[in-house]
């Protein structure tokens, strides 16, 4: 059977198709054959909101079969984990990757739309395994937010990636070897 990948872009202009895209393309050729990537487009992607997102959000992993893998880049792994921690979803998940996402609160950036989740631990599905990516070389979104986290989410995996910017160059070998190990 397929495994399943929900890929959450990055916020900003023309993102979808001119950015992540690669990165999309870089997990699914890593991962092979035995997994489908999933790509939606989240709407007005060029100012990222929390409400229109996670309506999209909510629709998209509602589709997905139990044990599907969840993949977060920039903003849009900002938004997947408030989602996830405010909601709970009747999906049984697989794991939830997150690369190179901006930290909301004390030490991270603010926020209009979002108010930072102290807990993220206690609101996090159960027993889903957790991944958390940033390049040290990532020039938009500062490596000490990948620090932040791995402090609010403690038994996440904590990767950096030496001399990878924000796109991770286009390489997410890393991310598909972590996503296979949990067959």
């Amino acid at each position: 059977m397929t495994k399943q990948v929900l890929f959450v872009q990055g916020g900003g202009e023309d993102v979808h198709d001119r950015w992540d895209d690669k990165l999309v393309a870089s997990l699914a050729r890593e991962l092979g054959e035995g997994y489908a990537v999933r790509y939606p487009r989240m709407p007005d992607e060029a100012d990222p909101q929390y409400s229109a997102w996670s309506g999209a959000l909510l629709d998209e992993i509602g589709k997905l079969p139990a044990g599907s893998i969840l993949v977060g880049h920039s903003v849009g792994a900002t938004i997947l984990l408030q989602l996830l921690a405010r909601h709970t979803t009747q999906q049984e998940l697989g794991g939830i990757f997150l690369l190179a996402a901006p930290f909301l609160g004390e030490g991270g950036w603010p926020s209009d739309d979002l108010e930072p989740i102290v807990d993220l631990t206690r609101l996090l599905p159960a027993d889903v395994p957790v991944y958390l990516y940033h390049g040290d070389a990532d020039e938009t979104v500062p490596v000490n937010h990948l620090r932040l986290y791995a402090r609010s989410i403690p038994q996440a995996v904590v990767r950096t990636l030496a001399h990878r910017d924000h796109q991770f160059g286009n390489d997410l070998s890393e991310v598909a070897q972590d996503i296979r190990s949990l067959d």
